[in-house]
């Protein structure tokens, strides 16, 4: 089993948030779900895999873009994808109000026809379609992808189609952040019909927290939400952005993720779900998706310290996407906002607008046969989650699922969905050390603590249908997906446009490049061993249970005695490369201190190595450490110099979390 899944669901365990879950069996993607969001040419690529040796799946592998492949990932990206489905298949057949999918691998990256960023098949962008598809109609949905690192898959999947509001919140750092390129830039907004459907706040730093997305929250997030009006919330839910992730460098803390849950529980009468990504500490992700899943609970949210005002720098990326999506969304031309000097200088001037938006309502957003049914008839949509629920509702049963190896082959196992009993109220009292927006937001009230590791493998969803009074299930719904369904792409033919004002109308079709290169996460060459996910079938062949785990970067390697000290001169990660002069993607030689860029550029690095023997460099996109001679990412005390020096040169001031 995976450790991300295993250390959440024990933590859940411990806590006793597992208890108050149901818990789903889970089931692998069909062709038919994979098909709507990937080609068909791709997932028999994938596929064949599962049959491949050693030196053919890493051949495989290298095709891709920080990518490793095991016979086994075929099974478990299958299975990953299948248990976001069947979630969706719940929530809609009213089985659950809410739930969180623990699975992996992740699939935000994954784009149609290529596997990326260790992801192969896009969950969350296959969960939309085949919701669409079980519900009969162009389903309203609204994907916020809070992973630290852009979505690019999900983005270019529905770039055009204007029933899906893709909302992402990333380290962009101008373009040299994972994934690089400006396809996560705030200036991208869709394509087409879809042009004004995709929001990137792109932020252009570290230290990145609580205040800061809190502030993302109220003053784009959630106005564009509620006027988008969506009947169904998807979470790319990473967590790599949590304080103490190696990799994220930002500091949000697992009472901020609470908060953020919880206020997004006010749409689609509460049909939300989150589908776990990218996290790269175990504690953090463990204790982030528990202080999530008490909020999909029901449980108040947290007493919430904010430490600081919103950066200065995070309030420029904020208002810089306001700005460009004014023109599509009436809600964000109510209120003009203007940061002067320092967060605490922000004003507020009202501005005077025809015809406001209706939050209610949905804002022109017509079925095939102008035919929408209004499942928010008669149900008030507000920021208070659950209302219905009582605490006396919140107990359900939990079942651990085990599977065979002969199972896993056949319905793979790892990921369960364990699926949220009854909210347990958020009362209507207003939260302590609220923010002033979150007090304007009628109802939001603190709850939560951290948590931190877990079991088995789930989903974990909310409340039965009998404890929920809420109506608007939309129809033809039913749980396992046994209902008619219709065509991704009948949806799309028969689609129309979401008008939600003419200058949307006037505005250019943004521009994408389709073919940018899209560089690794730690790109320095496929790693064998650091992969996101890993399935060893030879060693248990005659077990019981077949494992699946995560492996994290080696503690040590025997050729650390190369590492020599940094130079009297310093670093300079702005440096280019020396035999070809790329500013992209460039790695430092921690024996020599050249700097040459990665196999994804002009693989010099790699030349530079199999030429001076020299084993371990530093990448200056992400500061990871890889190996040569071991083919894998090292992190040890013995490099906490040189990265705190490439750190300090790059950020301004030293790592901000212990090796």
């Amino acid at each position: 089993m995976p450790q991300r899944v295993f250390r959440i669901m024990s933590r859940l365990e411990e806590l006793g948030l597992a208890m108050r879950c149901l818990t789903l069996p889970t089931r692998p993607a069909t062709d038919a779900e994979l098909l709507t969001c990937h080609s068909a040419e791709y997932v028999g690529r994938l596929r064949a895999t599962a049959k491949m040796k050693t030196r053919e799946l890493h051949r495989e592998g290298s095709n891709f873009d920080s990518i490793y492949i095991c016979p086994g990932t075929f099974a478990c990206a299958q299975l990953a994808t299948g248990a976001a489905c069947r979630l969706v298949e719940a929530v809609l057949a009213g089985e659950v109000l809410n739930g969180a999918a623990v699975v992996r691998p992740p699939g935000h990256h994954a784009e149609r026809d290529a596997a990326c960023g260790f992801c192969f098949f896009n969950s969350v962008a296959v969960a939309a379609r085949h919701a669409q598809a079980i519900s009969g109609h162009a389903l309203r949905i609204l994907i916020v992808d809070w992973d630290v690192h852009h979505g690019n898959g999900t983005q270019h999947i529905f770039e055009e189609d204007p029933s899906v509001l893709y909302i992402s919140l990333h380290r962009y750092d101008h373009g040299t952040f994972f994934p690089m390129g400006d396809e996560g830039a705030s200036c991208q907004t869709g394509r087409a019909a879809g042009t004004g459907f995709t929001v990137n706040v792109a932020w252009n730093g570290p230290r990145v927290g609580d205040a800061d997305y809190l502030a993302a929250w109220h003053r784009l997030v959630l106005p564009v939400a509620y006027e988008f009006n969506p009947e169904l919330v998807l979470v790319s839910a990473g967590f790599d952005a949590a304080r103490g992730d190696p990799l994220g460098g930002c500091q949000v803390s697992p009472e901020g993720y609470a908060h953020l849950t919880h206020l997004l529980m006010g749409l689609a009468n509460g049909r939300i779900i989150l589908i776990l990504e990218g996290g790269y500490n175990l504690t953090s992700i463990s204790e982030s998706m528990a202080a999530c899943t008490r909020s999909l609970l029901g449980d108040p949210p947290p007493l919430l310290n904010l430490s600081r005002p919103p950066l200065s720098g995070a309030l420029a990326s904020i208002t810089e996407t306001i700005h460009i999506h004014r023109r599509y969304w009436r809600s964000l031309r109510v209120m003009k906002v203007e940061d002067k000097e320092g967060p605490s200088s922000s004003k507020s001037i009202t501005k005077k607008v025809t015809q406001p938006a209706n939050r209610g309502s949905g804002v022109g957003m017509t079925a095939p046969d102008g035919n929408i049914p209004d499942t928010d008839a008669g149900k008030p949509t507000s920021a208070s989650p659950v209302a219905a629920s009582t605490p006396d509702q919140a107990k359900s049963e939990t079942t651990v699922v085990e599977f065979s190896r002969d199972q896993i082959l056949e319905a793979p196992t790892g990921e369960d969905i364990a699926d949220q009993t009854p909210s347990e109220a958020a009362t209507g009292e207003a939260a302590v050390d609220q923010t002033p927006a979150e007090a304007a937001m009628e109802g939001a009230t603190p709850d939560q603590t951290p948590s931190e590791e877990a079991v088995g493998g789930a989903e974990m969803i909310q409340t039965p249908p009998a404890l929920c009074t809420d109506n608007q299930t939309p129809p033809a719904s039913p749980a396992q997906g046994a209902t008619t369904q219709i065509s991704p792409s009948k949806l799309t033919e028969n689609l129309r446009t979401l008008d939600l004002n003419s200058e949307a109308q006037e505005a250019a079709d943004s521009q994408i490049p389709e073919d940018e290169r899209l560089l690794g996460e730690a790109a320095g060459g496929q790693d064998r061993d650091a992969s996101g996910l890993t399935q060893s079938f030879g060693e248990h062949a005659d077990a019981d249970q077949v494992m699946l785990y995560a492996v994290t970067p080696l503690p040590w390697c025997p050729h650390l005695v190369a590492v020599r000290p940094v130079p009297e001169s310093g670093l300079d990660v702005t440096q280019p490369c020396r035999d070809c002069g790329t500013l992209q993607e460039n790695w430092v030689c921690l024996s020599c201190y050249q700097v040459y860029c990665g196999r994804y550029v002009g693989a010099h690095m790699l030349q530079h190595h199999e030429v001076s023997g020299h084993p371990l460099v530093l990448s200056y996109v992400d500061l990871s450490t890889w190996c040569y001679n071991c083919e894998a990412y090292v992190h040890h005390q013995a490099l906490l110099d040189v990265k705190n020096a490439a750190h300090q040169n790059k950020f301004g001031e030293h790592i901000p979390h212990s090796l």
